[in-house]
C-alpha cells in the first residue's frame, strides 16, 4: 500500500517575517518555538531524544511500554491514529502492535522530515493505511476528508502540551476534543513538575546538543528573515522559572551586537535575551481538572515510579 501525503501547511512568508520582526523588535525579544524546527532543527531534537539528561522521551517510552497492554484495552484497536507532531514517528509506531491501526495519521509542520519518515514507515507495515499531513495544528485542527472519523485516537507525546501556555493549552485541547467525534479520545504525554536538578540538564546538556539545536533557530532566521545572525555571537541558557511552572529556553547575546535584516534591524546589548521557548510542567491534579474542562471524561492514567511524567488516555 502506497502512503498518501497532503501539505495543507503553505508558508506565508510575508506574515512569517512580520511575526519574526514582531518578536525580536519587542522589548523582550522572543521568537515562536516552531522556528526550532527546520530539517536541521527535527533531526537535531530527534538526537536530543536520545540523550541521557533528556528523560521525558525514555520516561514516557517506559511508561508506554510497561502498560502497553492495558493502554490498549483502554483504546481499543482498529483506531484512526492521528499522531501530532509527528517527527520522525518512531514514538507512534511502538503502538502499532497494541492498538492495530486501521489508519495512521502524522501530522507535522517539518513537511519534508515528515514526508521521509512516513514513506519509511509505510515499506515497514504496508497493512496500515497512511495519510501525512503537513501542517501546523496549533491553531486548528480541521482535518481533510481523507482521515477517518471513526474512533480518531488523538496521540500528543512528548509533554508537546507544555510548549503552549496554559491559557492555550487548555484551548488546544478544546479543539482536540471537537475533532474527536463521538467515540474518539486523546493519549497524551504529560512532564510533573520535579527538582530544578533534573529539569535544567535536561534542556541543557554536557555535550551542547540542545544549544546547537537553540542555535540553529539563528540559521533559520537568516534564511527566513534575510538576516545576518552569527551563532557564535551567542550562547543558550535553560533555567526553570517556578513562579511560572516552566523551563525558559533563551538565547544570550554574547557582547554588544547589530543585527540586520531585510527592512530593518536591531541593536542587541550584552547579556540581553531571545526567549525561544517555554516547557511548562504540571501537576497531576491541575492537568487532570484541564482536560475535564475541555470536556475529558473517563480518564486513565500511568505514571513511572518517580512520578516524573504521566500519560492519560481520556474519552470524549
Amino acid at each position: 500500500m502506497s502512503y498518501g501525503f497532503i501539505q495543507l501547511y503553505q508558508q506565508n512568508d510575508d506574515a512569517v517575517r512580520a511575526e519574526l520582526r514582531e518578536g525580536l523588535l519587542d522589548e523582550h525579544p522572543w521568537i515562536s518555538p516552531k522556528y526550532l524546527y527546520d530539517a536541521l532543527g527535527s533531526k537535531l531534537f530527534a538526537a536530543i531524544c536520545a540523550l541521557p539528561e533528556y528523560y521525558p522521551t525514555r520516561t514516557e517510552q517506559g511508561i508506554l511500554q510497561e502498560n502497553m497492554r492495558a493502554i490498549g484495552k483502554s483504546v481499543g484497536r482498529g483506531v484512526t491514529l492521528i499522531d501530532l507532531g509527528a517527527g520522525d514517528c518512531a514514538k507512534a509506531a511502538k503502538l502499532f502492535p497494541a492498538l492495530q491501526p486501521a489508519q495512521y495519521v502524522p501530522v507535522d509542520i517539518s513537511v519534508e522530515y515528515l514526508r521521509e519518515a512516513v514513506s519509511a514507515l509505510q515499506c515497514l507495515h504496508p497493512q496500515i493505511q497512511m495519510n501525512g499531513i503537513g501542517m501546523d495544528f496549533s491553531g486548528s485542527l480541521d482535518l481533510p476528508d481523507e482521515v477517518r472519523r471513526e474512533k480518531r485516537l488523538f496521540f500528543y507525546p512528548g509533554s508537546s502540551i507544555g510548549n503552549f501556555t496554559p491559557e492555550q493549552a487548555a484551548a488546544f485541547l478544546g479543539n482536540v476534543r471537537d475533532a474527536c467525534g463521538r467515540d474518539g479520545g486523546l493519549l497524551i504525554g504529560v512532564d510533573l513538575i520535579k527538582d530544578p536538578g533534573i529539569l535544567e540538564p535536561a534542556y541543557d546538556d554536557a555535550i551542547g546538543l540542545t544549544a546547537a539545536f537553540n542555535l540553529n533557530m539563528l540559521q533559520h532566521l537568516n534564511v527566513l528573515l534575510g538576516a545576518d545572525f552569527r551563532p557564535n555571537d551567542w550562547r543558550h541558557r535553560a533555567r526553570f522559572h517556578s513562579g511560572h511552572g516552566r523551563i525558559e529556553m533563551h538565547l544570550e547575546a554574547r557582547s554588544e551586537v547589530q543585527v540586520r535584516w531585510n527592512g530593518g534591524g536591531r541593536l542587541f546589548h550584552e547579556g540581553q535575551w531571545i526567549h525561544t521557548e517555554s516547557s511548562y510542567k504540571y501537576t497531576r491534579e491541575a492537568f487532570l481538572a484541564m482536560l475535564e474542562r475541555a470536556g475529558f471524561g473517563e480518564v486513565r492514567c500511568w505514571t513511572d515510579p518517580n512520578n516524573w511524567f504521566l500519560v492519560c488516555h481520556a474519552r470524549a
